[in-house]
């Protein structure tokens, strides 16, 4: 309960509003103190001026001071404020606390000093002592039905954030639950679950990365069966003529003769190539194949790879065809991986196109790469399975099996080799009427792999 992120959404939603009620009083206080002693101060001013004007008016109308501490009296029950009234020589004439009446008055206060209007004599000196705070005015009885609202209101607020807490937290944390739960079932094995948020936000492109995620992981684990499986298929069929072989060698069904020994050679050299295959194909797909580059022809090798293929091209009765421009640039690149590629595209070429047909080997140069296209007249490839024929072990007639030759993995190491190189590969084609294969290899080499 204490790990789970309801409680923390919970915790923090809580000391947020505390902490923002706090200050909030903290700051109110402060302010409403400071506001209510100014006004205070300022009514005592003002209560000042008219007790000074009313006593002045008192000395004019009776030309003196006589009679006034009555007056005075009356004047401190009204106001409650002490009133201490000198003559011109500084002797007390009134006082509102009848304490010092007819004695020479010292005060550290300043008083307002009366001058006749005429002569500019000094009449007498009203002081009038600030107010004493009421209970009526205090600040802090102000301050209390203030704190109070704020505690009430912050009580109110922190049971609401709790309600609104439970209420988002199941709205925030479902799609949360919801991904734990999909995680589990991947971990186990089951790449079948997905997760069913659809909302927007940071949650909802979390959980389409984990749905794109766990399509990727089921599509590679889906690849990763098909391997085994097909490993295995492309190994029985070797093994499995050694084995009969041997038996019969054995049991004297065949002779140990120059024959029965290319035989078995052939069958070896084909589980060699098929294991050089795989362990080609792992070392490019982890990036780990290394490649030695340097500046050479790409006209040279292509016409190197048509040469090697003339010889089978002639025996099916098809034309092999080179069309490449004069001053096609050199290439960084890695020779023998690139005739590994051209060699390819040419034996699949050839193998799937009828007698009479053609293979047409170009390149030219297009911005800062260059590009080779394989195009020939066979029998095409069906649009369902364009998308797949670069993957491993794929095969477009799986009857034909071995009869074709190759183990079905030539296409996937020629798109690897390719992409090592910083290139592209591309196929068009339109069943009955032929194939095109295109790869494209920069000018410029990046960092070598």
């Amino acid at each position: 309960m204490i790990h789970s992120l309801r409680f923390r959404l919970l915790i923090v939603f809580t000391l947020s509003i505390i902490i923002a009620i706090g200050a909030t009083f903290f700051f109110i206080s402060l302010r409403t103190r400071s506001e209510i002693n100014q006004f205070q101060e300022r009514g005592q001013f003002i209560h000042a001026g008219r007790v000074e004007q009313i006593l002045f008016n008192y000395y004019l109308d009776n030309g003196s001071w006589e009679g006034i501490q009555p007056f005075v009296e009356q004047m401190e029950t009204l106001r409650g404020q002490r009133i201490v009234v000198t003559d011109g020589n500084g002797i007390v004439v009134a006082d509102s606390e009848k304490k010092l009446v007819g004695q020479l008055y010292q005060s550290d206060m300043p008083g307002h000093v009366i001058f006749m209007p005429e002569t500019m004599e000094v009449m007498g000196t009203i002081y009038v002592y600030p107010m004493p705070p009421a209970d009526f005015n205090s600040p802090q009885l102000l301050l209390e039905p203030i704190s109070r609202l704020l505690l009430w209101g912050g009580l109110v607020a922190i049971v609401a954030a709790i309600g609104i807490t439970f209420f988002l937290s199941r709205q925030v944390l479902a799609p949360i639950k919801d991904l734990t739960h999909t995680a589990n079932h991947l971990g186990r094995g089951d790449f079948s679950r997905r997760v069913r948020f659809k909302g927007k936000g940071e949650v909802g492109e979390l959980a389409k990365a984990f749905n794109a995620m766990a399509d990727n992981l089921q599509r590679a684990e889906r690849l990763r069966r098909d391997m085994v499986a097909d490993v295995a298929h492309e190994l029985r069929t070797p093994l499995s003529n050694l084995s009969g072989y041997l038996e019969a060698i054995r049991d004297g069904v065949v002779k140990p003769d120059d024959s029965a020994i290319n035989s078995l050679n052939e069958e070896a050299a084909s589980l060699s190539q098929l294991v050089d295959d795989l362990q080609e194909l792992s070392l490019a797909e982890a990036g780990e194949l290394r490649l030695v580059r340097q500046e050479d022809d790409i006209s040279r090798l292509i016409e190197q790879a048509v040469a090697a293929l003339q010889p089978q091209a002639a025996a099916k009765g098809l034309i092999l065809a080179v069309k490449l421009p004069e001053d096609l640039p050199k290439v960084s690149m890695d020779s023998l991986r690139i005739r590994q590629v051209l060699n390819n595209l040419l034996k699949n070429a050839v193998a799937h196109t009828g007698r009479g047909g053609s293979v047409t080997v170009s390149a030219w140069r297009q911005d800062n790469q260059i590009k080779v296209s394989v195009v020939d007249t066979g029998e095409g490839i069906p649009a369902e399975d364009l998308p797949n024929i670069f993957e491993r072990f794929y095969r477009v007639d799986k009857s034909r099996a071995r009869a074709t030759g190759g183990s079905g993995l030539g296409l996937t190491i020629a798109r690897r080799l390719v992409e090592a190189h910083g290139g592209r590969i591309e196929v068009e084609s339109k069943l009955g009427k032929g194939s095109s294969f295109t790869f494209s290899l920069p000018l410029s080499a990046p960092a070598i792999i």
